[in-house]
């Protein structure tokens, strides 16, 4: 019987990153990145080959991957999101986004490639729709997405054995987004949003694509919802 192929999902104790490992786990071995240890075992309780891998993201060294040999996925979920006017928004909000958003993706996939080119590997990035369009107090954000945007771009060119696509949700119903509605004022309307499985269906499609096609940008939105 082959071994399961390997896939790793950062921010994976929630929201979309939970449904991403939910998504993979019926034919994936997953390694599960996350802060919340407690919620990490309870997403891998629920999946039929996955281990928990609280690692802090900004802070992951060689050492920290020494054990991941060959890795088919690899899901960027993580993410922050720091609001404000530019006039008002100080550069330690700045460097934490872009240290999360950017920096810590680049490093982790740098130290990750040999185990990635090993199985011809596939790496997505869970953008925003802020990587397309940036609104205002949104600037920290959107500017870390664009870059994200640039950072996948670049890798598809650098390393052509590799797939590399780039998912653009929408507003998502997730904790993330209850936050962002309670800065800007809002209602959390769930119904109005897309679900953490519609875009976790989305990375499925791209992962598993035939492997004569290589999906590099997926765009969604809400059915009737806010485009923004």
């Amino acid at each position: 019987m082959n071994e399961r192929p390997t896939a790793l999902v950062t921010g994976a104790s929630r929201g979309i990153g939970a449904a991403v490992a939910t998504a993979l786990g019926p034919t994936h071995h997953v390694i599960l990145n996350g802060r919340d240890e407690e919620s990490l075992a309870a997403v891998a309780a629920g999946l039929p080959d996955a281990r928990p891998w609280p690692k802090e993201l900004a802070e992951v060294a060689e050492p920290d991957v020494a054990g991941i040999d060959r890795l088919d996925v690899l899901v960027h979920c993580a993410g922050v999101a720091r609001m404000g006017r530019i006039a008002d928004l100080p550069a330690a909000a700045w460097r934490e986004t872009y240290e999360v958003n950017v920096v810590a993706v680049a490093e982790l996939t740098r130290l990750l490639l040999p185990a990635l080119r090993r199985a011809a590997g596939h790496v997505v990035c869970v953008n925003s729709g802020s990587g397309l369009r940036a609104n205002p107090e949104w600037g920290a954000y959107a500017a870390s997405k664009f870059a994200l945007k640039a950072f996948a771009d670049a890798l598809r060119l650098e390393e052509p054995a590799l797939r590399v696509t780039t998912v653009y949700p929408g507003r998502t119903a997730t904790d993330m987004q209850r936050e962002l509605r309670r800065y800007e004022g809002g209602a959390f309307e769930p119904e109005k949003y897309l679900d953490p499985d519609s875009v976790a269906r989305a990375v499925l499609a791209a992962v598993t694509a035939g492997p004569d096609a290589h999906l590099t940008e997926l765009t969604l939105r809400p059915r009737g919802g806010p485009v923004s």
